[in-house]
């Protein structure tokens, strides 16, 4: 009886404190290197995306051989920027998460 007590302390201790030193993992990451920050995610307006598909065509259409390499370099940098605030939309599962869906509905 006491080992079995003993195991679900244990197991309990173990699933309280695995998701608390996860999570200060990711603020030291953080902390540590601020370009790995994650903007939080705001719903945009349309007249912002629309702004910032207008931009991507211009960027598209300049000329970029008769640029400099600190010019093409800034391009880059805010196209990146731009496809990266855009992406935020949509829903993404893990694996486990998808096995976990198709077991259930197996299941069920």
């Amino acid at each position: 009886m006491k080992k079995v007590t003993f195991i679900v302390i244990m197991t309990t201790l173990l699933l309280i404190t695995i998701p608390a030193t996860t999570n200060a993992q990711d603020i030291k990451a953080q902390e540590s290197n601020p370009e790995l920050v994650v903007p939080p995610v705001v719903v945009s307006n349309t007249e912002q995306e629309d702004a910032a598909k207008l931009r991507l065509e211009e960027i598209k259409a300049i000329d970029k051989s008769e640029l400099s390499s600190s010019e093409r370099k800034e391009l880059r940098k805010e196209v990146k920027a731009i496809k990266r605030s855009s992406s935020n939309n949509g829903i993404y599962l893990s694996t486990g998460a998808i096995i976990l869906i198709v077991v259930l509905i197996i299941l069920l």
